[in-house]
C-alpha cells in the first residue's frame, strides 16, 4: 500500500469519527473494513477518485422517532426509534430490528455498516440497513409488547416498502415481534404486502429454515473452512457462546456435521457438558420455557455450570463467538490459542475485539468475519422474500440446500478474493474486499448518489 493511499485512508477515518462522535461501535467497524481496502484502493484508484468510502461511510438515510407506549398498569413509557438506511445501490434496503437497552445510534450504525457487506456477499439484490429502539422486551407482557411494536411501526412504516426497505428479526425481536411489527403495517397501509418483513411466521408467508438459517449457515461456512485444510468436523471440540436462536442451531448443525459442542453460556454464566451440550434440553429452556442455562443441570447434572465463567477458558478445537459485539478480547484469544484452539468464525456482529483478531490472524489459525460467516440469516430472509414474490412456498431440504450454496458461495468468494490479493487463506480481507468491490461497482454506474 502507497503512502499517499495509506493517508487517504486516515484522513476518511478520522473524518469519519470527526463528524460522528461518540459512537465507538461504529468507529470500530469502519476502521476494520478501511484499513484493509489499501490493495484494492491502489489497484483501482478509480474508487478514490469517486470517494466511494466517503460516501459508503455516510448513511442514505437515518431516522431517529420517539415510541410512547402504555403498560399494563397504564402507566405511559417513552423509548426511542432508530432506522438507519445505509446503502441502496445493490437493492431495498435489508437488515434486522434490535430491541435492546443498548441500542444507540452508534449500535444501529455499526450494524447496518456491518450489513451492507453481508448482503452484498450473499449475492443477493439487497442494500444494507439496521434499525430497533432502547425497549428492553424482558419481564413485559405480550399485550405490552404489541402496544410498543405498533407504536414502533406507526412511525415507521412510512419508510419501509417490499421495494425500499425490508426489516427482520434481530436481539429480542422475534416471530412474535415480527406479527405484531406486520399487523400494524397491515393495518396503518391496507395492504397485504408480505415482502416488507422477514421472519414471519409460516401461516403469514413466512420461510422454512428462517429461524435456523443464521447458526446453520454460521456451521456450513465452517465446514468449508475446515477443508481447506483438509479437515471437518469429526472429532472437533467445539464452543459456542450465547444460548439465543444462533448458538442453539449453530449446536444443531454442528452436531449433525460430526463435532461435539461441550459448552454455551447465556449473560449468567457458562453450562460445560464434556459429554456434549444436549440441543432439545437447550431448546427446552430457553425457546419453551424462557429460563437460564444454568437450569440445564437440573436435566443433566453431570454437566458443570460456571456462573459468570469465561467460556473461551475451556480447551477447543473449534469456537463460535455467538452472543453480543466485543464478547471475545485479547485475554479470551490468548486462551484459545494457548489451548490449541485451529478455528473461529462469528456468529454474533463483530464479537471479536481488534486485538484479538489480531492474534488470530497473526497465529494463521482459521478466522471467518461475521459479515461472511453469519450471512445465513439474511440470505434466508432474502429467500423469503423471493417467495412472497412469486407467491410461493419451499419445503426445508430445499431451502436449506439454497442456504447451503450461498454459504458456499461467500466462502469461495472471500477464500479467492483473499488470494487474488496476495493475502491467501485471510478471510477478514478476502470477506471486506469482495463485499465492498460488489458495492463500489454498483455505485459507480449510478452516478452519484
Amino acid at each position: 500500500m502507497s503512502q499517499i493511499v495509506e493517508n487517504r485512508i486516515n484522513e476518511i477515518y478520522e473524518q469519519v469519527v470527526r463528524r460522528n462522535p461518540g459512537e465507538a461501535e461504529f468507529h470500530q467497524a469502519v476502521k476494520e473494513v478501511i484499513e484493509t481496502l489499501g490493495v484494492v484502493l491502489a489497484r483501482h484508484p478509480e474508487y478514490l477518485d469517486q470517494k466511494l468510502i466517503e460516501r459508503i461511510c455516510e448513511p442514505e438515510r437515518q431516522i431517529i422517532f420517539r415510541v410512547p407506549w402504555v403498560d399494563d398498569a397504564g402507566e405511559i413509557h417513552i423509548n426511542r426509534g432508530f432506522r438507519v438506511q445505509f446503502s441502496s445501490a445493490l437493492g431495498p434496503y435489508k437488515g434486522g430490528l434490535r430491541f435492546h437497552p443498548s441500542v444507540y445510534l452508534g449500535i444501529i450504525k455499526f450494524l447496518g455498516f456491518e450489513q451492507i457487506f453481508k448482503n452484498a456477499l450473499t449475492g443477493m439484490p439487497i442494500g444494507g440497513a439496521k434499525g430497533g429502539s432502547d425497549f428492553d422486551p424482558k419481564g413485559k407482557s405480550d399485550n405490552e409488547i404489541m402496544r410498543f411494536c405498533q407504536s414502533f411501526m406507526t412511525e415507521l412504516h412510512r419508510h419501509l416498502g417490499e421495494y425500499i426497505d425490508v426489516p427482520a428479526g434481530d436481539i429480542g425481536v422475534g416471530g412474535r415481534e415480527i406479527g405484531y411489527l406486520f399487523g400494524q403495517y397491515k393495518r396503518l397501509t391496507n395492504r397485504y404486502e408480505a415482502g416488507v418483513l422477514t421472519g414471519k411466521g409460516m401461516s403469514y408467508g413466512g420461510s422454512l429454515v428462517r429461524r435456523e438459517a443464521t447458526g446453520y449457515g454460521l456451521a456450513f461456512f465452517m465446514k468449508e473452512m475446515l477443508a481447506t485444510r483438509g479437515q471437518d468436523f469429526a472429532g472437533k471440540r467445539c464452543l459456542v457462546s450465547g444460548s439465543g436462536n444462533v448458538a442453539i442451531y449453530a449446536i444443531e448443525k454442528v452436531h449433525e456435521l460430526g463435532g461435539k459442542v461441550i459448552a454455551c453460556s447465556d449473560s449468567n454464566g457458562v453450562i460445560y457438558d464434556e459429554n456434549g451440550i444436549n440441543i432439545e434440553t437447550v431448546k427446552r429452556l430457553k425457546e419453551v420455557e424462557r429460563r437460564r442455562i444454568s437450569d440445564y443441570k437440573e436435566f443433566h447434572p453431570n454437566a458443570d455450570y460456571r456462573a459468570n465463567g469465561n467460556i473461551w477458558e475451556i480447551p477447543c478445537d473449534v469456537a463460535l463467538p455467538c452472543a453480543t459485539q466485543n464478547e471475545l478480547n485479547e485475554a479470551s484469544a490468548i486462551k484459545l490459542l494457548n489451548n490449541g484452539c485451529m478455528a473461529v468464525a462469528e456468529g454474533a456482529n463483530m464479537p471479536t475485539t481488534p486485538a484479538a483478531i489480531k492474534l488470530f490472524r497473526e497465529a494463521k489459525i482459521l478466522y471467518g468475519p461475521g459479515k461472511a460467516t453469519n450471512a445465513g440469516g439474511v440470505a434466508t430472509s432474502a429467500l423469503e422474500m423471493q417467495q412472497n414474490a412469486c407467491r410461493d412456498s419451499w419445503n426445508f431440504d430445499f431451502t436449506e440446500t439454497k442456504l447451503e450454496g450461498i454459504m458456499q458461495g461467500i466462502h469461495a468468494s472471500c477464500f479467492e478474493t483473499a488470494a487474488e490479493y496476495g493475502f491467501p487463506g485471510d478471510y477478514l480481507i478476502g470477506a471486506n474486499i469482495a463485499g465492498f468491490r460488489k458495492v463500489a461497482d454498483a455505485m459507480i454506474p449510478l452516478g452519484l448518489i
